[in-house]
């Protein structure tokens, strides 16, 4: 996958109308669809098995448990220690966005138009349509788990797979084992899909890639390199926590965990998703990290909804930034509501391509940065969607390898 990383960006670089360009804009528009066509199907293959997958192995993972005492006190472990780890991304992005000042370095006049220069310090009017906390947490139970397979809602499956497994873990073995039986033969059954979807990640690793770089040209990079410099500088910082928590937490290597797990993190910053990537993220954590599949199973599909370290610490910094731009002085209380809604917002988010653009543009109109703004840093919101979803899958390894050590399983 490594070698097909490059050998992508090469002759993406090379057809590309930005870099040498050795054939027609067309012609690598046409080229470019077909080259991404592997990664397309290799999507689609997973994203096939991946609610039965996710649904199998957490439902699987919990009934495994001692006890209703034992999987209460997992649920803590790794409940708080996601939201810990969510929460000192955010502070990394706060810091940085202030020290650095990335908006400082933006000409608003040659980004903006006319009528959002003139409206710079002023926060509009945005009909009060803005992201909205009680309904986030309203919506945290799948009324209809069907509608929610459908929708591809992954929040609602794992609460869903969660309550699930209590429910078995309560009642009697006798009673369940036909269930879990069932289960158990499902999570066999998606494996096997995933073992032969593994077979063309190279292949779509290729095409991802090379398609990424015939669209994306170095001006809009060159404009932007303060904003795009900050946010890879956090997810540096968060990369170097992670590696800090494994060697004094985990008791590992962080050279050879790294080494290890660097499979997924090629596959998730190729197809910028962590769904996609979740199921090598099983096949690393227990082949190449030796992590029991008790925990494995539960920490990787739960931490693929709510561990978005990456998504939270790329939100905080993009917010700040079109703040600033924008011309608005947030106080210390706006930042931190900014912050808790980011965290709240991060934690469920999606594991698919461009949804935390999505989410991000939600939040900021309540801040008053117009969706003029969003659409201001989407030209690479691709490339910094790569990154993050390659430290969100890193956080989810890495919180694998520290309750291999913690949970009582």
């Amino acid at each position: 996958m490594l070698w097909a990383m490059l050998a992508g960006i090469a002759i993406g670089l090379a057809l590309s109308p930005h870099g040498l360009a050795v054939v027609p804009d067309k012609t690598a528009a046409a080229v470019s669809d077909w080259l991404a066509l592997p990664g397309v199907l290799f999507l689609a293959l997973i994203k096939m098995i991946v609610i039965p997958l996710v649904v199998s192995s957490i439902t699987l993972a919990i009934t495994e448990s001692r006890s209703m005492d034992a999987l209460k006190s997992n649920g803590l472990l790794i409940g708080g220690y996601f939201v810990g780890t969510t929460t000192v991304a955010v502070i990394i992005g706060i810091g940085l966005a202030e020290f650095i000042q990335p908006g400082n370095y933006i000409d608003p006049s040659a980004m903006l138009t006319e009528e959002a220069v003139s409206r710079r310090g002023s926060i509009p009017d945005v009909g009060g349509n803005g992201f909205n906390i009680p309904e986030l947490i309203a919506g945290i139970l799948p009324g209809n788990p069907l509608k929610s397979a459908v929708d591809f809602n992954m929040l609602h499956m794992v609460i869903a797979s969660i309550l699930g497994g209590i429910a078995i873990l309560a009642l009697p073995k006798k009673k369940t084992k036909p269930i879990t039986d069932l289960l158990q033969a499902v999570l066999d059954i998606s494996m096997q899909i995933v073992f032969w979807a593994m077979a063309i990640a190279p292949l779509a690793v290729f095409g991802f890639l090379s398609s990424l770089a015939i669209q994306v040209g170095p001006d809009t990079l060159i404009a932007l390199s303060a904003y795009v410099g900050t946010v890879l500088s956090g997810l540096f910082l968060v990369l170097i926590m992670y590696g800090s928590i494994v060697f004094f937490i985990a008791g590992r290597s962080p050279r050879e965990f790294f080494k290890d797990i660097r499979d997924a993190q090629i596959l998730a910053f190729s197809t910028s998703s962590s769904a996609a990537t979740m199921p090598l993220s099983l096949e690393v954590a227990e082949q190449n990290l030796k992590i029991k599949p008790e925990v494995s199973r539960f920490v990787i599909p739960l931490g693929t909804t709510v561990n978005m370290d990456g998504t939270a610490i790329y939100q905080i910094i993009a917010g700040l930034f079109l703040a600033q731009v924008f011309g608005l002085e947030l106080d210390f209380a706006k930042t931190v509501l900014l912050s808790v809604t980011i965290v709240g917002a991060s934690i469920g988010s999606p594991g698919s391509p461009g949804v935390g653009l999505v989410i991000l543009a939600t939040i900021l109109s309540n801040i008053g940065v117009s969706p003029e703004g969003i659409a201001m840093i989407l030209a690479v919101d691709r490339l910094l969607d790569m990154c993050r979803t390659t430290i969100n899958v890193t956080g989810d390894l890495t919180a694998s390898a520290v309750m291999n050590k913690w949970m009582k399983v």
